[in-house]
C-alpha cells in the first residue's frame, strides 16, 4: 500500500500489477534454489548440514580397527578425506593427530584415503610416516566417485563431523580446518 500526500492509503496498482509483483517475488525467492544459507557463525567454506538420518558406510581399514558407521556411533566422529600427495590434506591430518592425543576418549577420529586400491602400500607408508594413532582406511569406489552418503570429493581435504548417531552435521571442503575451529564445532555436539 502507498500513502498519498493527503495521508490516505492509495492503491499500489491494479490487480494485474499486484499479481505481477507477487509473481516476481516468488521467482526471486525460488532463484536461490531453496537451500538455506549456512548460519552466520559458519566460516567461509564451511557449512552446517540440515539434519538427516544417520549415514551408512564401511571402509577398508589398513589395520584391524573398523572404520564404519556402526563402530563410530556413540561418539562424535571427525573424518578427514585426503590424498597422499596433497600438502593441505597432510596438514589437516596433522591437526587431527594433535587433537586425538587429547580427546580420543571422547571423539572418534579417522582418515579415509581417496586413493585407488593399487595405492594401498603408499597409504600404509603415509600412515606410518605421520605416526597416526587413529584408524586410516581406503575409500570405496562409491566414495571415490562422489556417489556415497559423503557426497562430492573433488577437492581435498574434506573434513566431516558426524554426531553421536552418525549424522553428518558439519563439513568443510578444500581447506585446512585448524584445531580451534574444529573444537568449537565439537563443543556444539
Amino acid at each position: 500500500m502507498k500513502i498519498s500526500s493527503s495521508g490516505k492509503r492509495a492503491s499500489s496498482g491494479s490487480p494485474p500489477e499486484r499479481l505481477f509483483r507477487a509473481a516476481l517475488v516468488v521467482v526471486a525467492c525460488s532463484a536461490c534454489g531453496g537451500r538455506p544459507a549456512p548460519p552466520a557463525e559458519a566460516p567461509p567454506g564451511a557449512s552446517t548440514v540440515p539434519m538427516r538420518p544417520p549415514i551408512e558406510f564401511k571402509f577398508d581399514s589398513l589395520d584391524e580397527r573398523p572404520v564404519d558407521a556402526e563402530s563410530m556411533r556413540g561418539k562424535t566422529t571427525v573424518m578427514a578425506f585426503v590424498t597422499t600427495g596433497s600438502l593441505p590434506a597432510q596438514a589437516q591430518v596433522d591437526f587431527l593427530a594433535a587433537m586425538a592425543k587429547h580427546d580420543a576418549d571422547r571423539v572418534n577420529y579417522a582418515v579415509v584415503a581417496l586413493e585407488p586400491r593399487e595405492n594401498r602400500e603408499l597409504v600404509e607408508i603415509y600412515r606410518k610416516s605421520l605416526a597416526l594413532t587413529f584408524p586410516v582406511a581406503m575409500a570405496d569406489a562409491q566414495t571415490l566417485a562422489g556417489a556415497s552418503a559423503f557426497g562430492d570429493m573433488s577437492v581435498v581435504p574434506v573434513t566431516v563431523v558426524l554426531d553421536r548417531e552418525g549424522r553428518i552435521v558439519w563439513r568443510v571442503d578444500g581447506r585446512v580446518v585448524k584445531s580451534d575451529e574444529l573444537r568449537r564445532v565439537l563443543r556444539r555436539q
